[in-house]
């Protein structure tokens, strides 16, 4: 069983991005459909009678439970038990499907889930479940059950940060989570804002570390005439009793540092109270604050970018009798709610019987084991806090305007862009001095979950307002092809060959408009010159590099087809989406058997090309061609015969293409016609000689025109690119001896070797060798395949092996490549040097004169060094004569 989660774009669905995809081998199951296992049906319905509310196909209440007791198979139950737990859970899943692989007996189980470890878990419960089921023992579905939910409150975010990150949701703002817990990067590259909870990248540091010092916030609101209680910060009991020498009860103790209500005391109307309250805020901080109580109802209001957006009064935790029933048991009823929870993830919080409570109660003559009578409300603490487990009724719509605008000039004080203010007033309707309301805290970071889901009132959208005080409407229309804020263009490049080249020119184009790029290849993760990363970097986890990355303007991102498959896509949409071409491999892998299951991975980039973006696709290969039939996005071509029937009929009604024709690289769209360059203006072309390196210009072309770079500057990117180990390494790397020249390329599969073979069989050599490998994992008809085409070029084979032969032994490698060759003339002489290095410096030191050899290197960093090491002697042997005449 293999269990994997995906979290963007994928195989199985482009919209629905959480999916967990589980590889199931039935094994004897196969042969048992549900119908013919005693008692399974009954047994599933007693287990989980909610399966009933499943359509399934049957698009029907009870659709699912016909399906399983007219006949379906275990992957088909397990799917829809995964499902079902989730949302006994909490969770809202509803989203499967089930597809055979192909091989007999496994299957591809695929559903929906909110939280990826929970989605896991269900996943490997979902089979222990069945198989209970078939065998007839008992489950504890309630244990599983619980676990889901302990796993989903532990994982998922709390209240107030997913507030905020909804509401960028809803404006197409994408949200990528940075940790565990509440740090979350909203946008992308350089259009992006932080926010840990509700302090977001942008709120003051100075006016955070304010709000954590009461006394000197209090200070600073006093100075500009806004209320505030009279108090003093002390640290010892006897500065204590300094205290009650010039402040009156009731009194309010609170640590200077606190937060949640942690340690706060109010209406302390003794001094055995005072004391002991004293020592409860110490726990919390070194410096406590001790001030004069506010009489009447406590209210949170809440800032935003310094406009007054809720206002909540919060009520202090209580029960209310029924007469029989302790206190202890009013908790626990009250407790059972389903909105509550531990801590601050849920939309309340359980009451909790502390010491605090315990002391309360002895205030008023109670014990939590107390039988309060019918109706009698007792009240469990004396703060209000929600974290305590207070509750809240939304008052916005009564604040008075001088209150109002109170609130409003707090918050400009202390400098807070998101402010919660604690106040106290005994009528929030009157004018400010007839209210009585004295600002008690200013809080950097509130809560939102009072605003967002209060007990009694109106819910407040507070998240969207944080979110279009983050990203203003006009945000990022500075950038080339995008509008939306919070977004930064993305190009995304995918095919079997030429992803490195076009995403390297991509990037190359692009740059001549001033852009940062941010861009993944095969050999690295680069941020603007600079590379980062090192390695084969085309999977998700490198574009969330790239996309995290503050400098970032505009992202290429090379995506292939591993990456797709194990995870997804790094994002939830592109501007510019180009499919080089599809063609036979990787086949056999991960359940991809055809070029058409290809055709359908490759095309996860064009389906997420967004509305009004553009998805460029090859107009001569018939798979990628075929893709436009599924499109939303606008759609590019681009070919080498600019005639063909289906180019001319795109462009005549108004489509864009770009195509190589007359010499010219060429943009056409109805009648317009615009000539970039001349294919020998252009070094990456070759002067024509390379018809796939042609292909790939038009592609970046394209991908460049429809960012809105000028022609100008496009056409001054293609003269100015070179193809070289730095610029496209591995990617026609192309060095002169004095008698031979040495290709070295990263071709390793058929289609690519055929392509390189147009350049190689029109190249002026006398001879031509190749020293190529076949790739393991791969088909045995494509090796052999490999050894056809490599016939066809090479008067010469030399076979290398990779370091890593992918699970097949060498020895068969080299006889698959062989039976290629020799199917095609047995006569052709062919040897083995299974080093590869051994194998390139071995046809350095043989080269005849007039000979082309080409390297098809897995190592390509290290067979360049080699090449430039035997270029380099040359060198020195040649100079050493001038020297010796001079």
């Amino acid at each position: 069983m293999d269990i994997r989660a995906l979290r963007g774009p994928n195989y199985w669905s482009v919209r629905r991005h959480k999916l967990i995809v589980m590889r199931l081998d039935l094994e004897e199951l196969e042969n048992f459909p549900t119908n013919t296992l005693p008692g399974f049906y009954e047994r599933i319905q007693q287990l989980l009678p909610s399966l009933y509310n499943h359509r399934c196909s049957e698009g029907r209440p009870g659709g699912f439970f016909y399906r399983v007791e007219t006949g379906t198979w275990m992957g088909h139950v397990i799917e829809h038990i995964a499902l079902e737990i989730q949302t006994l859970a909490g969770m809202e899943c509803g989203f499967g499907r089930t597809r055979g692989t192909g091989e007999h007996g496994i299957y591809n189980v695929v559903f929906a889930y909110e939280e990826e470890k929970a989605g896991i878990y269900a996943a490997q419960c979902a089979v222990q479940i069945a198989q209970a089921l078939i065998d007839g023992t008992e489950y504890p579905l309630t244990a599983t059950i619980n676990e889901l939910k302990r796993l989903h409150e532990e994982n998922r975010l709390g209240p107030s940060t997913a507030a905020i990150v909804n509401a960028c949701h809803r404006k197409g703002i994408p949200a990528i989570r940075l940790d565990s817990d509440s740090s979350v990067q909203l946008g992308y590259g350089a259009r992006q804002k932080r926010i840990q909870a509700t302090v977001s990248s942008q709120t003051s540091a100075i006016a955070v570390e304010l709000a954590a010092d009461k006394d000197e916030t209090k200070r600073r609101l006093h100075n500009v005439n806004i209320p505030v209680p009279d108090g003093e910060v002390i640290q010892t009991e006897n500065d204590l009793q300094a205290v009650l020498r010039r402040l009156d009860f009731p009194l309010v103790v609170k640590p200077l540092d606190g937060n949640h209500g942690r340690g706060v005391t109010t209406n302390i109307r003794t001094v055995e109270s005072l004391f002991k309250a004293f020592l409860l805020a110490k726990m919390h901080g070194e410096r406590v604050l001790v001030e004069q109580f506010a009489e009447g109802h406590d209210y949170r209001l809440l800032v935003i970018d310094y406009k007054l957006c809720a206002v909540a009064r919060r009520v202090p935790a209580c029960v209310v009798g029924d007469g029989i029933s302790t206190i202890r048991q009013l908790v626990d009823k009250v407790n059972q709610d389903t909105r509550r929870g531990d801590g601050h993830v849920n939309l309340l919080t359980k009451i909790q019987l502390d010491e605090a409570t315990i002391n309360l109660l002895s205030e008023q003559h109670l014990t939590i084991d107390s039988v309060p009578e019918d109706g009698k409300e007792v009240c469990l603490k004396k703060t209000a806090n929600l974290s305590t487990g207070g509750t809240s009724i939304d008052v916005t719509d009564d604040v008075h305007p001088e209150i109002r605008a109170m609130a409003e000039r707090t918050a400009r004080t202390i400098g807070l862009d998101i402010c919660g203010i604690d106040l106290m007033a005994t009528d929030i309707t009157v004018p400010l001095k007839k209210s009585g309301a004295m600002v008690i805290e200013v809080n950097a970071g509130p809560g939102l979950r009072m605003h967002t889901h209060p007990t009694e009132g109106k819910p407040r959208d507070v998240g969207k307002a944080i979110a279009d005080m983050l990203f203003p409407e006009t945000a990022g229309q500075s950038m080339p092809g995008t509008s939306m804020p919070g977004r930064i263009p993305i190009v995304a490049i995918t095919g079997t060959n030429g992803k490195t080249t076009t995403t390297r020119l991509t990037r190359h184009l692009i740059r001549q408009a001033g852009y940062t790029v941010g861009f993944t290849t095969t050999d690295g993760i680069y941020i603007g010159d600079a590379m980062i990363e090192e390695g084969d970097c085309t999977g998700p986890a490198s574009a969330l590099k790239v996309l995290q990355d503050p400098t970032v303007d505009v992202a290429v991102l090379e995506c292939a087809r591993g990456g797709m498959l194990r995870a997804g896509l790094a994002f939830d949409q592109c501007d510019v989406g180009i499919i080089t071409n599809v063609a036979a491999d990787h086949l056999g892998l991960r359940d991809i058997n055809s070029i058409e299951d290809m055709a359908r991975v490759k095309a996860i980039v064009a389906e997420s090309v967004k509305p009004g973006g553009y998805a460029i696709l090859n107009a001569d290969n018939a798979p990628t061609y075929a893709m436009r039939e599924n499109l939303s996005s606008q759609i590019a071509l681009f070919s080498m015969h600019p005639g063909s029937d289906h180019v001319v009929a795109h462009y005549r009604a108004g489509g864009l293409v770009a195509v190589y024709e007359d010499g010219f690289i060429t943009l056409r769209r109805g009648n317009e016609q615009i000539r970039v360059e001349h294919i020998q203006n252009i070094p990456l072309a070759f002067n024509g000689t390379a018809p796939f390196m042609i292909e790939n210009i038009l592609a970046a072309t394209l991908a460049a025109f429809c960012q809105q770079i000028a022609v100008s500057q496009i056409a001054e990117g293609l003269r100015t690119f070179t193809p070289s180990f730095e610029n496209t390494p591995g990617r026609m790397n192309f060095f002169r001896f004095q008698q031979h020249c040495v290709l070295v390329d990263y071709a390793h599969n058929p289609h690519g070797l055929s392509a390189l073979g147009q350049y190689i069989r029109q190249a002026d050599a006398t001879y031509k060798v190749g020293i190529l490998t076949g790739v393991g994992d791969r088909r045995e008809e494509d090796i052999t395949e490999l050894g056809r085409v490599a016939c066809g070029l090479f008067d010469e084979v030399i076979i290398r092996f990779d370091a890593d032969s992918r699970g097949r032994d060498t020895n068969q490698i080299a006889d698959l490549i062989k039976q290629g060759i020799w199917e095609v003339d047995a006569a052709k002489p062919v040897q083995v040097i299974p080093d590869e290095m051994a194998a390139l410096t071995y046809a350095l030191k043989h080269a005849q004169s007039g000979a082309m050899i080409v390297h098809l290197s897995e190592q390509i960093r290290r067979s360049v060094e080699i090449v430039q090491e035997f270029k380099e002697l040359e060198d020195k042997f040649e100079l050493q004569p001038l020297l010796a005449k001079a």
